[in-house]
């Protein structure tokens, strides 16, 4: 029998021992879907000697993993609570080793720097040793962005301060370690065509967020000519989107997503979905009409910044000729902000627009309220005349998109995410959305940002540090009316 023999026959026995007394472990720890073990116990299991060795590190972690994911939600919230709880930070020793170092401060830099290590290490929670170790292992690092959409969407529900506190100190672990793993350079750009596998294709349809996809034929168009679709994948989530871009290619600029996304219109830019082969002559502007961040766990990490910034420079590449490069965005949250608004000052009378008289019920207090009514009842856009008579709308939204602010930034979402990557507000669109969910959302409106490459730097610079909003002499003639 010969040596090679025999060493593979000891591998393949240690990889048997191995996977049978994992299964032991599995079993003696309660791992199972019917019979929820103590959590505690549990704990006390994985962190007894988590560092011990690299190979029980990686078995404890996968058991932590598959316990977790055998949990009813429930269960879940117990459990991260008695993790937080347990293997977090400890104030009586932070207070002590603080002390220790407030009182070594006058015996030189050796001792204060020996101390501040101390403090560190005592700042730093064991559960976040524990997570850094599961995103080592196989499957680890999505189990982490899973496991962080479990944490937010607890503490939002959390009705204790201390619950509160506890499951904030899990975010901010996770966040850390998600924010240092999905930085740009960690992330692949990729192009989805219809030739992509039909599992990718399925999930860039399923996690579609900002224009529903209803059919194939939908996402057939938009990953077919005159239109790209770019997604970040991580290395550690292979075939898993973390962010998805749809961008439409045209001659001129979109101020319809009727047009831009996938509905059949008269418009030359819709005819243009059934070429079969794009002519470069018909490329002027490139419009980004949806990004879509598909992991909740990474909630507050910018990608969508890196990815239109990625998609630019594919662009250019592809097309050396383009320079021209908008956003064509929802405005979520606009028709809440005109109802608020609307309901403060509902008996006043409404200067112009006395045109709405004829419309004016016995249920109506004032022309507001017959404003605020048309607003709700998504009538007025069928109309031609009330059209007209709605077009204060549009004063309303370039007030509410420029002057609106939350702590000095722009109070509407994707504005703010749009300013902060130094786009400039370019035009406000009426009718830009008329879908359900268009009117919904912003009465149907929809804004151009747009994105001058040799200025982008500068925007977003002056917003990010003064709050100073570049807008279009379009949209500031608005204001002035």
């Amino acid at each position: 029998m010969s040596h090679s023999f025999c060493h593979q026959r000891l591998l393949q026995f240690f990889k048997v021992f191995r996977k049978v007394g994992h299964q032991v472990a599995l079993r003696s720890s309660g791992v199972n879907a019917n019979n929820n073990a103590n959590g505690f116990t549990f704990l006390q299991s994985t962190f007894s000697d988590i560092n011990a060795n690299l190979q029980t590190s990686e078995d404890k972690c996968c058991m932590f993993i598959k316990y977790y994911n055998n949990i009813s939600r429930d269960e879940r919230a117990a459990f991260l609570r008695d993790l937080a709880k347990n293997y977090g930070i400890h104030p009586e020793n932070v207070v002590t080793v603080a002390k220790t170092a407030v009182a070594v401060k006058d015996k030189g830099d050796v001792s204060l720097l020996a101390s501040s290590e101390k403090l560190r290490s005592s700042l730093k929670p064991k559960f976040k040793t524990l997570f850094t170790h599961i995103g080592r292992v196989d499957g680890g690092v999505k189990f982490l962005v899973d496991c962080r959409a479990d944490v937010l969407s607890i503490k939002q529900s959390c009705t204790s301060e201390m619950d509160g506190a506890l499951f904030q100190e899990l975010n901010i672990a996770l966040m850390d370690l998600l924010r240092l793993w999905f930085t740009v350079g960690l992330l692949n750009l990729e192009r989805i065509t219809w030739n992509s596998s039909c599992d990718l294709v399925q999930k860039i349809s399923s996690y579609e967020a900002v224009h529903r996809i209803k059919t194939w034929e939908d996402i057939k168009r938009r990953v077919g000519p005159y239109r790209r679709c770019y997604i970040f994948t991580h290395n550690s989530m292979p075939g898993e989107p973390v962010v998805v871009l749809h961008t439409a290619l045209t001659t001129d600029i979109s101020s319809n997503i009727q047009v831009s996304s996938s509905e059949k219109t008269n418009d030359n830019l819709a005819s243009q979905h059934y070429l079969e082969k794009e002519e470069q002559a018909n490329i002027k502007w490139a419009i980004f009409y949806s990004i879509t961040s598909t992991q909740k766990g990474l909630q507050g990490i910018d990608l969508g910044n890196y990815l239109i910034k990625s998609v630019v420079r594919r662009l250019q590449e592809e097309f050396p000729h383009l320079q021209n490069f908008f956003s064509l965005s929802p405005i979520p949250g606009f028709r809440d902000w005109i109802v608020s608004t609307l309901n403060h000052r509902i008996n006043q009378h409404g200067k112009h627009l006395e045109a709405l008289v004829p419309y004016q019920n016995a249920d109506h207090n004032s022309l507001l309220d017959t404003f605020k009514d048309q607003i709700l009842s998504h009538t007025w856009y069928r109309d031609q005349t009330l059209q007209r008579i709605m077009s204060p709308l549009m004063r309303l939204c370039a007030n509410y998109l420029y002057i609106q602010k939350r702590r000095n930034y722009a109070l509407n979402p994707m504005a703010n995410f749009h300013l902060s990557n130094g786009a400039v507000l370019w035009r406000i669109n009426f009718l830009g959305d008329t879908s359900i969910r268009g009117l919904n959302q912003s009465c149907g409106l929809m804004v151009n940002y747009r994105y001058f490459l040799d200025s982008t730097e500068a925007n977003s610079r002056n917003y990010l540090e003064k709050q100073q909003i570049r807008a279009s002499a379009g949209v500031l003639k608005l204001l002035e009316k």
